[in-house]
């Protein structure tokens, strides 16, 4: 028995990025809303530090954050150093 095609849409082709072929719109992600300096990114200053970190410990990644890659490097090696001196969990 030949295979039915879907003949609903002109063109044939469908979007491939979801599932179904449905189109759905994805809300943003939150990111943290911060101004910061160069300088702030330091690994004493817990509390701007705590605010990349999940409840579980985990440091959000950049997609997350919205940061740069050069910041988002600095500020992993904060939070790590944070946590060698035991300032942060």
């Amino acid at each position: 028995m030949p295979r039915k095609t879907n003949t609903d849409k002109p063109g044939g082709r469908k979007n491939r990025g979801t599932k179904g072929g449905t189109m759905e719109v994805r809300t943003p992600r939150p990111k943290p809303k911060i101004d910061f300096t160069v300088d702030a990114l330091d690994y004493k200053n817990v509390n701007l530090l705590r605010q990349f970190v999940t409840d579980a410990g985990r440091i959000l990644p950049r997609k997350y954050t919205g940061l740069p890659a050069h910041y988002q490097r600095q500020l992993n090696r904060s939070i790590k150093r944070a946590r060698q001196m035991l300032l942060m969990k």
